[in-house]
């Protein structure tokens, strides 16, 4: 059953049938009438075949398409077009998470996971009590 499904889903993706990404596994369980574990193997076989990928915190998008990218990856995006610009020059601090949650309208954890990944490539450094700073040297 999970083939047929993945064939219909792939069917509407040549179509164009999904440009904002793939209903829910609940919604497509519904609409089927099949289980959830069902619809999961027929979106894993979508998935393995390249037709669609997960983007965290967005949901399946269409491969290839203008598939829309992770929140966390957008806020890191812009903090680093800031840093690069000079707008957030060496030295400076980083607005706070509570900040950037307003700014961004996410959760604190996707601002968190935002910040520790410029902190892991180096572009960040955190000074305990104190906040985030931009490297000298990123």
């Amino acid at each position: 059953m999970y083939l047929q499904i993945s064939e219909v889903l792939r069917a509407r993706i040549a179509e164009d049938a999904y440009p904002e990404g793939l209903p829910s596994e609940a919604e497509l369980g519904r609409e089927f009438g099949v289980a959830r574990t069902t619809v999961r193997r027929a979106l894993r076989a979508l998935e393995d075949a390249g037709d669609i990928a997960t983007v965290a915190g967005v949901g399946r998008q269409v491969s290839g398409s203008s598939a829309r990218v992770a929140p966390y990856e957008q806020i890191m995006g812009e903090l680093l077009a800031q840093i690069r610009s000079g707008a957030l020059p060496a030295g400076a601090r980083l607005p706070s998470e509570a900040e950037l949650v307003e700014t961004f309208g996410v959760s604190r954890g996707t601002v968190r996971r935002a910040v520790r990944e410029l902190e892991t490539a180096g572009y960040v450094r955190a000074q305990h009590g104190v906040g985030r700073f931009v490297s000298p040297t990123p």
